[in-house]
């Protein structure tokens, strides 16, 4: 999420591009550089943040897809490529799948249309995730994804960006409504951790985007009502189906205490009945 426009302002500061310097990405500017390194170094162990989140949404993605018949996702507030793309894991597995990522970041559209030219089966709509009936209603979303069949709703690490005011639980409430049985929804967000790095880490964010909340688990269960979440619940991302290659100190039981910094994303996965 950012303000509208059609242009990139290499002097104002993106959420898509900070995230992107925090997975070691090369789309950002000096500007974003400056956020970043607030956390690489006021908050040490911070950027294990975005890496963890990463990691579960492949893993959500993957796991959609081995074991249910859906093959179409909307990914709301995508943000910039980066290796293992929502497309490129699910057609990794299944090479019909459809995608249509969602984003208005002038850069993450830059990246959407040389991604269009070499991969028919995405989309990219330049709405805001706030609007979900204009992102609904556009005819690319209209022309790839047919929605009298179970579709996959990504909402990777951008409710945290919708202020309690906007009602980020009734954005997840209208694609609930719209699409069929059997939909999954995956959200990675943000928790309260009571503490002084989750406190400093809400706070440069405000500070730097004028927006954030931080939620508790029960508040983003509360995101995911009417829908049944499927185990192990909203829990902190690297214990969501952890694997040994993203965490070869985490085991199969998950079994090893965290940092208070792999407790600050959590994961959740739920499919509407």
């Amino acid at each position: 999420m950012t303000d509208h426009g059609s242009s990139i302002d290499p002097n104002k500061p993106s959420i898509a591009r900070v995230y992107d310097y925090l997975l070691g990405g090369k789309d950002n500017y000096a500007v974003d550089r400056e956020i970043g390194d607030v956390f690489k170094r006021d908050l040490p162990g911070s950027v294990a943040i975005a890496f963890a989140n990463r990691a579960a949404l492949t893993r959500a993605v993957g796991e959609i897809v081995t074991t249910t018949d859906i093959r179409q996702f909307i990914d709301l507030g995508s943000g910039l490529p980066t290796a293992d793309n929502v497309h490129q894991v699910a057609q990794r597995h299944a090479p019909e799948s459809r995608v249509v990522y969602v984003d208005i970041d002038p850069q993450v559209l830059v990246h959407g249309r040389a991604l269009l030219e070499e991969n028919d089966r995405t989309r990219v709509v330049a709405v805001d995730v706030r609007d979900p009936e204009g992102v609904f209603a556009h005819p690319d979303t209209q022309d790839l994804i047919d929605f009298g069949r179970p579709v996959a709703v990504v909402f990777s690490a951008i409710l945290h960006h919708v202020n309690d005011e906007e009602d980020p639980a009734a954005i997840v409430r209208y694609w609930r409504d719209r699409v069929p049985s059997g939909s999954h929804f995956f959200v990675s967000h943000f928790r309260s951790g009571n503490n002084a790095e989750t406190e400093e880490a809400e706070r440069v964010l405000q500070q730097t985007f004028g927006r954030g909340r931080w939620r508790t688990d029960a508040e983003i269960a509360a995101l995911l009502d009417g829908l049944e979440i499927l185990e192990p619940g909203i829990v902190p991302a690297p214990l969501w189906h952890p694997e040994v290659v993203d965490n070869p100190r985490i085991g199969a039981g998950g079994e090893r205490e965290l940092t208070v910094w792999e407790r600050l994303i959590a994961a959740g996965l739920a499919r509407k009945p």
